[in-house]
């Protein structure tokens, strides 16, 4: 199935898509439903369950924050994190349903966490039930947060269902289809991804959403080398960017030179946005908020370094890169996932990485076979990539993981550009590896806080 550039990138607050941007969304789907049902008047009590990942470790990703906004009838892409409308429902007990009714919601008792059951459909699951003022069951729904921000329903995912596929002019579903059709229509990846881009949202939003994505991706770079202070979450850990980057600034005035240098500027960009991720600040999936800093860590290292000895423009090989990477992702979508909590965090920052050095060899001017290079060289060395984060927080080893990310990205391409294209191992066999592998992995290693990292770290 074919996944757009919208569905890929999306805007969102932090700290994670799959337990902060998709549970939001199923609250609000939910809450449309019951409106459309005609059951909305006679709710008088509301009760939602999580299981698997999202109860073991929804309190430290804001799970309970973002369905609270969700059930308010907030979108995920607009909402203002500076209104305090969860302290509100937790000290009132009162919940503004769909912003326009109120009814009794104790965050303690009206939030279930069965942190020993997990559904067998995905990890993340919700369920959502609301009663009239009898007692009487008015409707219930199951939901799944299936990563980078998608839901689906528990009839849809059981029939592999996330939303009906797209009329595009060219459907792909492996590489070497989109190889094929690339070489037949005389294309590169990111003119294929265009023209179904277009097809399905139309030229104009299209040019003006690519580059709109990406503006929004570089502001958080931005603004996390500003921020500075303690991120929130109780395991005290301090802001770096902005320290990296004074430090950085410093070197150059006093003209230090390090041959090494740029990969102190590419840690820095991947510190900034995964820093304002772990804040709950706005950030853009990529494909996922806990892999966020991988992808404008890469794209900002071509923007400002690499783009001399491109044949594109700058903005040319930006649009190049973007919609390369979202070629890529599509597949692991398809044939994998990008769940820390069904595959670990392989499909996390593997799944980023993969995408990074694709987008930067085909910006670079890589062909066909330099792209894909690229492409499975960064996730055959990011497999059995485990998703353990201490206290349940994007923030260890999450941080400092988007750095890394970025960094294996940018050899990656370098490696793929070096050679001539021909490689080993192909693209569509490493997806195949990653989700098997990922399949294979105890559940304690997928985003649950029960093994690794998160249980051998202290946190006190």
């Amino acid at each position: 199935m074919y996944y757009s550039y919208f569905e890929i990138f999306s805007v969102g607050i932090g700290p994670s898509s799959s337990h902060t941007v998709g549970p939001m969304r199923a609250a609000k789907r939910y809450i449309d439903n019951l409106c459309a049902q005609d059951l909305f008047n006679k709710v008088s009590t509301l009760q939602v369950t999580l299981y698997g990942s999202l109860a073991l470790t929804g309190v430290g990703h804001g799970t309970i924050k973002a369905i609270v906004y969700g059930l308010m009838g907030l979108e995920a892409e607009a909402v203002n994190p500076e209104i305090p409308y969860f302290n509100a429902v937790g000290q009132d007990k009162i919940l503004h349903l769909n912003q326009q009714k109120a009814i009794p919601f104790d965050l303690d008792k009206d939030v279930v966490f069965e942190k020993d059951t997990f559904l067998p459909e995905h990890s993340n699951g919700m369920r959502f039930k609301a009663f009239d003022a009898e007692g009487a069951l008015l409707l219930e729904e199951v939901y799944f947060s299936v990563g980078g921000g998608t839901i689906a329903r528990q009839d849809e995912i059981a029939r592999r269902i996330e939303r009906p596929a797209y009329n595009i002019p060219y459907d792909f579903n492996s590489f070497k289809e989109l190889r094929h059709i690339c070489e037949e229509q005389h294309k590169s990846i990111a003119e294929v991804i265009y023209a179904n881009e277009c097809a399905i949202h139309g030229q104009d939003k299209v040019d003006e959403g690519i580059m709109k994505i990406y503006r929004i991706m570089q502001n958080a770079v931005d603004r996390g080398m500003k921020a500075e202070g303690v991120l929130p979450g109780g395991l005290n850990i301090h802001r770096r960017a902005k320290s990296i980057y004074h430090r950085l600034e410093e070197n150059f005035i006093k003209n230090d030179y390090d041959p090494l240098q740029m990969i102190d500027w590419i840690n820095l960009w991947g510190f900034a946005v995964a820093e304002e991720n772990a804040a709950g600040g706005q950030i853009v999936t990529a494909p996922t908020m806990g892999s966020a800093g991988v992808i404008p860590s890469v794209s900002r290292y071509f923007e400002r370094y690499a783009y001399v000895k491109s044949p594109y423009s700058k903005e040319d090989g930006i649009k190049a890169f973007m919609l390369t990477s979202a070629a890529i992702c599509s597949l692991y979508r398809s044939n994998a996932s990008i769940s820390g909590a069904e595959v670990g965090c392989q499909g996390e920052v593997g799944v980023a990485c993969s995408m990074a050095a694709a987008g930067l060899t085909a910006a670079m001017g890589g062909d066909l076979a330099q792209i894909e290079n690229a492409a499975e060289i960064a996730m055959e060395h990011n497999l059995g990539l485990t998703c353990d984060p201490v206290g349940g927080l994007v923030q260890v080893p999450c941080i400092e993981r988007n750095a890394m990310g970025a960094i294996k990205a940018v050899n990656s391409a370098r490696l793929a550009l070096r050679g001539s294209g021909q490689h080993f191992v192909s693209l569509d066999s490493v997806i195949k590896t990653m989700f098997d592998t990922g399949r294979d992995m105890q559940n304690k290693y997928k985003e649950t806080s029960l093994g690794g990292l998160a249980i051998n770290v202290a946190t006190c």
